[in-house]
């Protein structure tokens, strides 16, 4: 019956693509984040469901190229910069066959990204992308998180088999980094009363359904027992609560649930959350910091790295302070640094900054402008989501998930609305509120 649903709904979302790029951009975020196929245990779990909606999307793009506009921006073009230095790094490989196929790999992922981000241009195409992204995994945020409440938090929560996310840590990261989109949801509620049934739930009523979204994304996370994803949930409310108008208010909300949440959970999760404070002792911890001492002799040693595959004997006999121990990167800045040497982990760096600076932008942009407001809120949402990944993604070798490129799309897509905004305002004929500084703030001038 799943794969039934899953294949029927896919059909009829490729029917609607084949003539809107746009619902072809959102059938592979779909596809690509959520993994729907993969709940099922028939026909649909091995059907190439994202090959299928890359061939959409092009397609698409081809037949409509009225409703594509190619990005331009600064993180755009270190992305872009940073493909390319992969591709050389790729041929300089220890291990060239197999760092081939996963260059193959994260180089689909790319390119598909900017795919989507030359189809996403108005506001409620980037509200319908937010929502996309966000309902994709807080699917997993509500299964897991009912999951936790019922078992008492005496299981770990796991994400759906053969995906990035399957791991229990790697889904935790990515639900945290969901809840600022999924508040960005509830500021914006009266935009997604789009069909029917929404209209008859009502603004308060989605708002409310969407917070219970978010508490159990929340809970969930705490279920995987990721100690990562316990350290971006501190530094995500960290930057909430420095952010908040309300500061005396959101601190006490903490001080209330921290307790509360402790309690609830069992003695192994205590226990294994107090091992971030006495690293030396866990295997786990001891032989992450072995791996990323591996990538910096690495660096050290390979302007251009060892390529995508780090973790062989190989590579650790010749790398590794203890050759005996092998394990992936589990850190996105060591993954990048071994894989690709400084000069990638430099542009990956700046990538992320240039993308952090953009989010920046669009909340100065919007200071003072109602009509703006939208742009402001996003922007502060996909700040505190990125303050999450760089946290959280320190302890995981997620550096070429796409979702967390799609913040990138998505400020780069508002940017540029505000962009072809602020040129209709100063047409001939047409009132001009507009002062600019390299985007910077819009000031009224009428």
């Amino acid at each position: 019956m799943r794969d039934l649903l899953v294949t029927a709904l896919f059909c009829y979302g490729a029917m609607k693509a084949f003539k809107h790029p746009y619902f072809a951009a959102l059938l592979w975020v779909w596809i690509g984040l959520m993994n729907p196929h993969r709940l099922g245990w028939g026909f649909a779990y091995s059907m190439p469901f994202a090959m299928m909606a890359v061939g959409v999307l092009v397609i698409s793009m081809f037949a409509n190229p009225k409703d594509v506009r190619w990005p331009s921006s600064g993180p755009v073009r270190v992305f872009i910069l940073f493909a390319v230095w992969m591709g050389l790094t790729t041929a300089f490989a220890i291990h060239r066959e197999e760092s081939t196929y996963m260059f193959l790999n994260v180089i689909k992922v790319m390119v598909v990204t900017l795919g989507v981000a030359a189809v996403v241009r108005t506001r409620e195409e980037i509200l319908g992308l937010v929502s996309a992204i966000a309902l994709s995994l807080a699917f997993y945020g509500a299964k897991g998180g009912w999951f936790t409440l019922v078992t008492g938090g005496a299981f770990r929560v796991w994400g759906p088999p053969s995906t990035v996310i399957e791991g229990n840590n790697e889904l935790a990261v990515g639900l945290i980094i969901t809840i600022p989109l999924l508040y960005y949801m509830v500021l914006q509620a009266d935009k997604l009363l789009v069909f029917p049934w929404l209209e008859k739930l009502g603004v308060k009523w989605l708002k409310r359904s969407i917070f219970v979204l978010m508490l159990l994304c929340a809970i969930s996370a705490i279920g995987s027992h990721s100690r990562g994803a316990l350290l971006a949930m501190v530094a995500m409310a960290t930057m909430l609560w420095w952010r908040s108008k309300s500061k005396l208010a959101v601190g006490l909300v903490v001080l209330l649930l921290s307790p509360a949440l402790i309690f609830f959970m069992p003695d192994e999760w205590s226990s294994r959350m107090g091992t971030i404070q006495t690293y030396e002792a866990d295997q786990s911890a001891m032989g992450r910091i072995n791996a990323w001492t591996m990538a910096i002799n690495i660096a050290n040693n390979r302007i251009f790295g060892a390529g995508f595959t780090t973790d062989s004997a190989l590579i650790y006999q010749m790398y590794a302070p203890n050759p005996s121990e092998l394990l992936v990167a589990h850190s996105i800045y060591f993954q990048v640094l071994g894989a690709h040497g400084y000069i990638g982990l430099f542009l990956y760096l700046l990538f992320w900054f240039l993308t952090y600076l953009t989010a920046g932008r669009l909340t100065k942009v919007a200071r003072g402008r109602p009509d703006l407001e939208w742009v402001g809120q996003l922007g502060a949402m996909i700040k505190v989501s990125i303050v999450g990944f760089a946290v959280g993604g320190a302890f995981l070798s997620l550096a070429f998930w796409d979702m967390p490129f799609y913040f990138m799309v998505l400020l780069v897509a508002t940017e540029n609305w505000v962009k072809n905004n602020r040129a209709e305002e100063t047409a001939p004929g047409v009132a001009q509120p507009v002062v600019s500084n390299s985007m910077g703030r819009l000031e009224a001038s009428r």
